[in-house]
């Protein structure tokens, strides 16, 4: 794998994010994490799995630099990928503990939230859906996921404002679980995962698909047209230069 490593210890693998500085995310990066949690879901040694960033970010989102130069068709594409992803790891049969070792914005929030449980380190990491601050919108299953999390009006609110939220604000929002240093963070994790680990996988997935499967069928449900409305708003006059004005990670 180019953009990941992967580690396995006592039952507990370690998925990490290595790509530049801000762990920005491409097509490559969706394909491999795709494979590598596939491949993850098919181990009966593994009882539990742990996502993280390498560096000071857990990922600032999409890298839209590249994407740029992407014909819509080719943007549907990856994005249809990128949400099914999410769905996938929402839906994922053994507990996934999401270690934010840094900055976790748009559409690596997105990731976090899909997740069972969400470690934040404190100090200047910031979480957030902050897509409406560049003038893009969000997915059908973002918002489900947010809905979900933090109820119909938190959820609007974090979404109409696009706000970056300190660990502290997104424990106190719900957004995360547990706030984390750098220096506890992977030891915070691996105590988290071995707690889930400790229960029967087939119980475990049982629950897991009681409480979110009606959710899932929602985001399937309306995620094409919601991935349809994105790339239009995405491809409009205005956005369109703010994007390459700006050439930021989204």
């Amino acid at each position: 794998m180019q953009f990941l490593q992967l580690r396995k210890n006592e039952g507990i693998a370690t998925v990490t994010l290595g790509r530049g500085k801000v762990n920005a995310i491409n097509e490559y990066v969706i394909d491999e994490m795709a494979g590598c949690f596939g491949m993850l879901a098919a181990d009966h040694e593994v009882k539990a799995v742990i996502i993280t960033g390498a560096g000071k970010f857990f990922s600032f989102g999409f890298d839209i630099p590249e994407f740029l130069s992407y014909p819509k068709e080719d943007f549907v594409r990856y994005l249809t990928k990128f949400t099914a992803f999410y769905t996938f790891l929402f839906l994922y049969p053994k507990p996934v503990v999401a270690a934010l070792n840094g900055h976790t914005i748009a559409g690596g929030c997105m990731i976090a939230i899909s997740c069972d449980y969400r470690i934040m380190v404190s100090g200047k990491a910031k979480i957030a859906l902050n897509e409406i601050n560049f003038g893009s919108s969000l997915f059908a299953g973002s918002v489900e996921m947010m809905k979900l999390l933090l109820g119909q009006r938190n959820a609007e609110q974090a979404a109409y404002r696009g706000a970056m939220y300190t660990a502290e604000e997104a424990y106190q929002l719900g957004l995360i679980d547990r706030i984390s240093t750098e220096e506890a963070l992977e030891s915070d994790a691996r105590n988290v995962a071995l707690m889930y680990a400790s229960k029967d996988g087939a119980a475990f997935k049982s629950v897991k698909n009681l409480l979110r499967k009606s959710a899932a069928e929602d985001m399937r449900r309306r995620e094409r047209d919601s991935i349809r409305e994105f790339v239009d708003i995405w491809y409009s006059e205005s956005t369109w230069k703010t994007l390459q004005e700006k050439k930021i990670y989204g």
